[in-house]
């Protein structure tokens, strides 16, 4: 049941949070002959040219849950399977990286695989709902010898992490590969597994919905090596932020999710809650996004997943320009564009492998005569100079706190259909990170608070006494732009624990997510849906 009251406090433990940087599209440089090459097993065979599973974006047209298209209702009614799942975790560890983030149909995709076990082989699975199984084997290789890699070596003072390991084995992208988000699983004999995610994009869709995967912050967070942005130190000692990694490379597996960053519990659960619904999507990666800026403008929205701190100039840039042009957006976690950062190329000289972010701009190296490039702390501190609240409309207060999302505006358009009422709190939807509207910072016109939810505790900033979900709508392009303002907004459309489902907040975050979906993906929201500036009134 709905849990009628302001605040619900139930502060949750979560160790120390703060902030990151970013990178750009992966170019390939030339790579050694694999050790060994893998067979395709799963619906083609070594040599053919199948014609594609997916038809060209010309099939999205208007439906009941926004624009669709028919080759994702196609493509999610294929048998599923829950093989995906790791299983068994016995004998010897695997771990491995690809030389990309994000490939197209004819790309060689360069796999790096680190194991003692003597033979290993990869199942690439492309997620979405799949009658609930959330993915579809899509290819498999044929066993593999594996082999151990040489240790990834530390550079001294920015603690950058980087592996020189040989290509393992070759995956070739063919048109069997539709457009989306991929799990690569290393399944080692006689079972330990891990996962390598990989981006499948399609250069020229211009499909209603983009999904972009926040491959910036996920590095951030990556502590492959003992190292991330926010701590670091050799093996047992306590990580520090004063040997914190001031530049980060993709050239190396991540440690945390298993090997997926943060795809599966940040990204996921908003994946397969559009494919179930047959959304007219297309994916990319911040990588992606950072190299094709241009590209947004052929879409009517775009989705920054959770949790997107890291963004770099090019990134925003692309983003003003968007909701210039009506690009709708949606940023479904808290502190969105919070950390500038930027990428160079790694020790091989192969472009947009290093993410760097030194959080004080005059420790980056970077030359002065690109001094925009240089990585302070935050976007806002110069000389960017540019807080997040230009854009997003909220700015980020804090985190470690688990609160109730508190209704502000239950008459608003994304509340149709959820019978909530002002003053409704939906248990554990405002938690980690979260952004409020202060009203001292740079906020575009007509913002309209709808969700303003009490916080407090130890790692809340003094002037943020709420969480707030807010929505405005550009008064020339009329491009909407909706921030929840929590980062587990994502999380909170898994299905509800059994036994919880009066208590689990998952129905009406459904019902709320899939109304901002119909809209946004019809064009600019302001056309149909302006927003209604509230936030005068409501905020601190």
């Amino acid at each position: 049941m709905v849990v009628r009251r302001a605040l619900a406090v139930a502060v949750a433990t979560l160790s120390a949070a703060a902030l990151l940087a970013g990178c750009q599209h992966d170019h390939k440089a030339a790579d050694p002959p694999p050790t060994t090459s893998a067979t395709a097993t799963a619906g083609t065979s070594p040599g053919s040219t199948p014609a594609p599973s997916w038809p060209p974006p010309a099939d999205a047209h208007a439906g009941p849950n926004g624009a669709q298209a028919d080759w994702v209702s196609a493509e999610n009614a294929k048998p599923g399977t829950n093989a995906w799942r790791l299983q068994h975790r016995r004998g010897p560890d695997i771990a491995g990286y690809a030389d990309t983030t994000a490939a197209t149909v004819g790309d060689q995709v360069n796999l790096r695989v680190d194991t003692p076990a003597k033979h290993f082989h990869v199942e690439a699975y492309r997620l979405g709902f799949y009658g609930g199984t959330r993915a579809r084997l899509v290819w498999r290789s044929g066993e593999i010898a594996g082999h151990k890699q040489p240790t990834c070596p530390r550079a001294p003072g920015i603690n950058r992490v980087e592996c020189t390991w040989r290509t393992t084995t070759t995956i070739p992208i063919t048109a069997q590969w539709p457009p989306g988000a991929y799990l690569l699983k290393l399944v080692a004999d006689p079972g330990q597994q891990k996962y390598v995610p990989l981006t499948v994009w399609d250069p020229s869709s211009h499909a209603a919905y983009v999904i972009d995967s926040s491959v910036f912050t996920w590095q951030a967070w990556n502590t492959y090596g003992g190292y991330s942005m926010y701590g670091g130190g050799p093996p047992g000692v306590d990580p520090t932020y004063e040997d914190r990694a001031r530049v980060m490379s993709y050239d190396r597996p991540y440690a945390n999710g298993d090997g997926a960053g943060e795809l599966i519990g940040n990204e996921l659960p908003l994946i397969s809650f559009m494919e179930q619904r047959g959304l007219d999507v297309t994916y990319w990666t911040d990588v992606t996004f950072h190299e094709h800026p241009g590209l947004i403008r052929n879409h009517r929205a775009y989705m920054s997943l959770g949790h997107a701190e890291c963004w770099s100039n090019a990134e925003r840039a692309a983003a003003v320009d968007g909701i210039k042009h009506g690009v709708n957006f949606v940023f479904y976690a808290a502190s969105p564009i919070l950390r500038h950062v930027r990428v160079q190329p790694d020790a091989a000289g192969v472009a947009d492998r290093q993410l760097v972010d030194y959080r004080d701009p005059d420790a980056d190296p970077i030359p002065r005569t690109h001094p925009k490039e240089a990585t302070g702390n935050t976007w806002e501190q110069p000389p960017a100079s540019a807080p997040p609240s230009e854009i997003t409309g909220n700015t980020y207060g804090g985190y470690n706190i688990d609160f109730p999302l508190v209704i502000a505006d239950a008459s608003a358009w994304p509340y149709a259909g959820t019978g909530l009422h002002n003053g409704d709190a939906l248990p554990h939807v405002v938690q980690y990170d979260f952004d409020g509207y202060n009203p001292d910072e740079p906020n575009p016109p007509n913002v309209q608070i709808l969700a303003h939810s009490p916080v407090s505790g130890d790692s809340v900033m003094s002037w943020a006494a709420h969480a707030d979900l807010t929505y405005y709508t550009d008064r020339h392009s009329h491009a909407g732009v909706l921030a929840t303002g929590t980062n587990d907004w994502i999380n909170a459309l898994n299905a509800c624990p059994r036994g919880q489902h009066e208590r689990c907040p998952a129905r009406y975050i459904r019902t709320i997510t899939g109304n901002v979906l119909r809209v946004f993906g019809a064009g600019p929201a302001g056309l149909t849906h302006p927003s209604v500036g509230n936030a005068s009134r409501l905020a601190q």
